[in-house]
């Protein structure tokens, strides 16, 4: 080995870790103030950052949220426990536009759309990582229960050592330029239980801090308040009818259902349960339909995030393990290609309540490799 040339670090850099800058995304939460401090412990250059998302004046006082005016003081503490310098970011305008637009109009369009996978693609893995190289840094750590290893051809995304803990369905579309810079030292920890004894080890402020629930901008899970608030008019009433188009109800806004949703629907007494089988914006229709009704197998997916080796296209079809919900299981699926970011996914056992706006995301069979994936949109 050359004298110049330093064995890798645990962050499998060239360098010794004193003179390896590490800028750590910081929400706030018990995790990735873990990595902050077991980065700072093992001797790297440490630099925190956390993002300012949305104006968290009225947020203050709101719990189980990321980056709020209480988490920005929380990832301060941890800081100033494990002594490097930290920093926040006013990125709201980036935020809104990116993020919060977009989520507004998809529920307007009648999708469910998944705004922490924009946030992840959009904001934390394109914004930050600018900032990150501007800083000096030589990579960029976060706290996400995801694997990063390297294959033979470079830089892989796997699952987490966790099953219950495993975030790669919001991180499919992390693309491998920026997974060549990005480090998750939590993905191969055991358990949460584990992250916390870490915390409390460390002697860290948040280390009993509860895990965040909602999506930060969604006060309460409340999402029809939210769009309301930004898109003022969209809560237009309109029809609840039955597939055949006879009309069972009346709604007060095509933005307050979901595909799959039973509850709260208003037409009870018609005999069998009734689901959302679709939304027709256009003509502010809800349409509902028996369970049975909901089964999909075959699912139109754009905007694809490819990981594999060989070129998307490569194949005309192949097998997979697919994950249309992020609380779901991956299944099994048969991909067929048709340009090289859309494809047509077969679900070889056909799945409820598969949603326009919700990603579709790809793993490997027989490993725990994360191949990309994209998002499903209406057929035709």
């Amino acid at each position: 080995m050359p004298l110049d040339v330093h064995p890798p670090n645990s962050l499998g850099l060239p360098k010794p870790p004193a003179a390896t800058r590490v800028v750590v995304a910081m929400s706030g939460g018990v995790d990735s103030s873990v990595v902050a401090a077991m980065l700072a412990d093992a001797g790297y250059d440490v630099v925190g950052v956390t993002l300012q998302l949305y104006d968290h004046g009225a947020a203050l006082a709101r719990k189980g949220a990321c980056c709020a005016g209480r988490d920005i003081h929380d990832a301060r503490r941890v800081a100033e426990t494990m002594g490097f310098p930290h920093y926040v970011l006013d990125y709201e305008s980036t935020f809104r536009t990116a993020v919060i637009d977009e989520f507004a109009d998809a529920y307007l369009a009648g999708a469910t759309p998944v705004p922490c996978i924009r946030c992840n693609e959009r904001v934390k893995f394109r914004e930050l990582m600018d900032t990150a190289r501007e800083l000096g840094a030589d990579c960029m750590a976060t706290g996400h229960y995801i694997r990063r290893e390297i294959g033979p051809s470079g830089p892989e995304l796997h699952r987490a050592a966790d099953p219950a803990r495993d975030q790669s369905y919001f991180l499919f579309s992390t693309t491998p330029e920026q997974l060549a810079f990005l480090r998750f030292p939590l993905g191969g920890i055991a358990s949460k239980a584990e992250t916390r004894a870490l915390a409390a080890r460390y002697g860290l402020p948040v280390a009993d801090k509860p895990d965040s629930q909602d999506i930060c901008f969604v006060p309460n899970g409340d999402y029809r308040a939210v769009i309301e608030k930004l898109r003022p008019g969209a809560a237009d009433p309109g029809e609840i009818v039955d597939m055949d188009g006879n009309v069972l109800g009346r709604h007060s806004g095509v933005i307050g259902y979901t595909v799959g949703q039973r509850k709260g629907l208003g037409i009870g007494g018609l005999g069998e349960p009734l689901y959302v089988v679709r939304l027709d914006v256009g003509a502010r229709r809800v349409v509902v339909g028996p369970k049975s009704a909901l089964a999909t197998r075959t699912i139109p997916v754009a905007g694809i995030n490819w990981l594999g080796d060989a070129p998307f296209t490569a194949r005309p079809e192949w097998r997979a393990l697919v994950r249309v919900r992020s609380t779901r299981a991956p299944a099994p699926a048969l991909i067929r290609p048709r340009a090289p970011d859309s494809a047509e996914v077969e679900l070889l056992s056909p799945e409820e309540g598969v949603s326009p706006g919700q990603a579709c995301v790809f793993y490997e069979e027989g490993t725990t490799r994360v191949l990309g994936g994209g998002w499903i949109v209406r057929a035709g």
